[in-house]
């Protein structure tokens, strides 16, 4: 059973986030900001990965630590679910359109953190959202998860549109990357042996 359970429990945030990586995507999500709600809830219909996801955090200062916080147990939440990742595909990538956007994700469960980020905004927020806190998350969720995660707009105009698909795209490669390859299901995809 690839699954985990995170509780987080600061002075700033009180957090608990459940995945299985290998669910239908079934979500349950509250973090007191609508529009992470909903990315999340994307992430999760389009990973597969079922999410459980409750935060309580301090929105009356902003959304910060609601923000980084929650990627923050959601990625410890994915990279204890993948154990030792044995028999994992690793790598995964999407091309991610939505109207007139276009973003491309891709991604490696490499246990070495790092994110390239290349997704400019035109404007600050997003519903209550402020957007310079979007490559935070992004950048928070790959930090606990161990992965190496690369998200680029190609093209769009639409701030909605941009983040939505760079959502839906990490979902879309994540989903490859964490399912088994049938082929090598008894060993860890890496000449060292340790991912």
């Amino acid at each position: 059973m690839r699954q985990a359970t995170i509780s987080r429990d600061t002075a700033e945030t009180r957090i608990t986030a459940t995945v299985d990586l290998d669910g239908t995507g079934r979500y349950r999500v509250s973090t007191g900001i609508g529009f992470l709600d909903h990315m999340v809830e994307q992430l999760s219909r389009h990973s597969l990965i079922d999410i459980d996801l409750t935060v309580e955090g301090d929105l009356h200062i902003d959304g910060h630590h609601t923000t980084e916080d929650s990627a923050l147990a959601l990625g410890q939440a994915v990279a204890t679910a993948l154990g030792d990742k044995r028999g994992v595909r690793r790598y995964g990538d999407a091309l991610s359109p939505m109207d007139e956007c276009l973003t491309r994700v891709a991604l490696d469960l490499s246990g070495r953190p790092w994110l390239v980020w290349r997704c400019p905004f035109t404007q600050t927020r997003l519903g209550s959202w402020d957007t310079e806190l979007i490559e935070h998350w992004f950048h928070s969720f790959a930090q606990t998860a161990g992965m190496t995660l690369h998200v680029e707009l190609l093209h769009g105009q639409n701030n909605h549109h941009i983040v939505e698909s760079a959502f839906k795209g990490l979902a879309r490669a994540l989903r490859q990357a964490v399912e088994i390859d049938p082929r090598k299901s008894d060993a860890v995809p890496s000449t060292k042996g340790i991912l």
